[in-house]
């Protein structure tokens, strides 16, 4: 792995976390801080291993437990969650006579999760080489339903993952405040990060990217302000009116974080297509 590699691949990533936002704003917003995010991977987990052994899916109430569980929230606000993300097709009742549980992902769901294991696997290919990508996209269905389950397993339990620096904390903890730490990587000028302390992004006003977001700018500035007490960002020139840069400590929280994350996924892919391998000679023999 060589360092303009693994720089290269957080960008990408960053960039395409804001392309899925931009696509799907809705579904992508639901999912932008860090509670929800693990709340999604532990609901999805809990979904494919059920998916595994032909049992009933995921409930509201277990969702809740599932919350406690894994310390990622409470009760109530797992079932906020769970009633936020069936009211936007987010996930969708088995059966079809109005009932509530249990509840699958809707396609739109599955389609966005694909889109992220993808984004993730090219990022791999661009640090270490191969073809991840191209064999999850082979088969993503069969993948996710082994695969989410094992990186889910991993993600919920990084110390790395639930409990990241100080600057990435006051994101990633707000509304749609991973969203901001993704746009102003995503505009960071990579070719600063081997020679200076500050690298200057394309971003100069919060108006405009709370506005992005679906953020007030006040909610925005607070955040923008924590994160500038400690030495996080600032303004290259006036503030407000010249573009903003991020300190070299605020994009290494960030790719840490990222690293982890890439190499939780990359372990999980190999487990998965090993278990893969050994289920279907068993299946051909079925046939």
């Amino acid at each position: 792995m060589t360092l303009p590699a693994f720089s290269n691949a957080v960008v990408l990533l960053a960039r395409n976390f804001i392309a899925a936002h931009e696509a799907s704003p809705r579904t992508a917003a639901l999912f932008a801080t860090q509670q929800r995010w693990l709340l999604c991977h532990a609901a999805l987990a809990f979904h494919f291993q059920a998916v595994q052994e032909g049992r009933m899916g995921l409930t509201r109430r277990g969702l809740g437990n599932l919350a406690l569980q894994q310390g990622i929230a409470s009760r109530n606000t797992a079932y906020a969650f769970f009633d936020e993300a069936l009211k936007y097709d987010i996930i969708r009742p088995v059966s079809g006579d109005g009932s509530v549980d249990p509840v699958v992902p809707a396609p739109l769901t599955m389609s966005l999760l694909a889109h992220w294991y993808s984004v993730h696997f090219k990022a791999l290919d661009l640090i270490y080489g191969g073809d991840r990508t191209g064999r999850f996209l082979a088969d993503p269905e069969s993948m996710l339903t082994i695969l989410e389950p094992l990186a889910a397993r991993e993600l919920l339990s990084s110390p790395e993952i639930r409990s990241p620096g100080p600057l990435y904390t006051i994101f990633t903890w707000a509304d749609a405040g991973g969203l901001l730490m993704d746009r102003l990587v995503a505009g960071i000028d990579l070719e600063a990060l081997t020679t200076q302390p500050r690298l200057l992004t394309d971003v100069n006003t919060i108006s405009s990217l709370a506005q992005s977001f679906g953020l007030s700018r006040a909610h925005t500035s607070r955040k923008f302000s924590a994160a500038e007490s400690i030495g996080g960002l600032g303004w290259s020139g006036r503030r407000g009116h010249s573009h903003i840069w991020v300190s070299r400590g605020f994009y290494e929280e960030y790719a840490r974080a990222h690293a982890r994350k890439l190499l939780i996924l990359d372990g999980a892919f190999e487990e998965a297509v090993i278990a893969l391998s050994r289920a279907k000679p068993a299946v051909a023999n079925d046939a």
